[in-house]
């Protein structure tokens, strides 16, 4: 299946870098109820919204300027708890295109590239240079993300560097999923059964054949 290709693009990154973010945190499960659900809004309710469901203030998505996020700058082992995929359903439907921490849980990792969110990993020290760069004034929270270069450039040209595997980082770009991923060794599988017939005839008598 193909996606639209990733781009490298600019936009607003919203500091949130907590150590521990988990599934749970990301996509609440009253949101998991419901083939319809609308996990942009379920997207951290329970710290976006009161227990009246009126937006809490000081949360940074529903600050001014913030709200139009494309980059979330995370802590380490971002992603943490259950091995939900709807974490990264409801980050990419906000509008979240990129997510860099030092750590990601293992498997909120592989669900992010799996649903075209970029998720880099970037040092702990650069991390913390650049939410102090944009503390909480959006002006200063545009960031520039460099895929291929592996950057990530804050508005005064501050740089960090960030790491993705080479295999992730083609898949993005090309737009392919995993099975799309797969699919371009087709050759170099049909090559291997066919060597293997050579060796192995007998797996391929009538019967055996897999």
């Amino acid at each position: 299946m193909k996606r639209r290709p990733f781009e490298n693009f600019s936009g607003v990154a919203a500091p949130l870098a907590i150590k521990n973010v988990n599934t749970d945190a990301i996509i609440p499960a009253p949101y998991l109820r419901s083939a319809d659900a609308d996990l942009a809004s379920g997207l951290f309710a329970l710290w976006r919204y009161d227990e009246r469901g009126a937006e809490n203030p000081d949360f940074i998505l529903n600050r001014h300027g913030f709200r139009s996020a494309a980059v979330l700058l995370g802590g380490e082992n971002f992603g943490c708890g259950s091995s939900r995929e709807a974490a990264a359903w409801a980050l990419v439907r906000y509008g979240i295109r990129a997510v860099f921490a030092p750590s990601f849980a293992d498997i909120f990792y592989e669900n992010a590239f799996r649903n075209g969110l970029l998720a880099g990993i970037v040092s702990s020290a650069a991390l913390s240079q650049m939410v102090d760069l944009i503390g909480d004034d959006p002006e200063r929270a545009v960031v520039s993300v460099d895929l291929p270069g592996g950057t990530l450039t804050a508005c005064d040209g501050t740089r960090a560097a960030f790491s993705v595997p080479s295999f992730r980082r083609d898949a993005l770009r090309r737009g392919d999923d995993d099975i799309a991923a797969t699919l371009r060794y087709g050759d170099d599988v049909e090559a291997f059964i066919e060597a293997d017939r050579q060796g192995r005839p007998w797996i391929y008598e009538k019967g055996m054949t897999p």
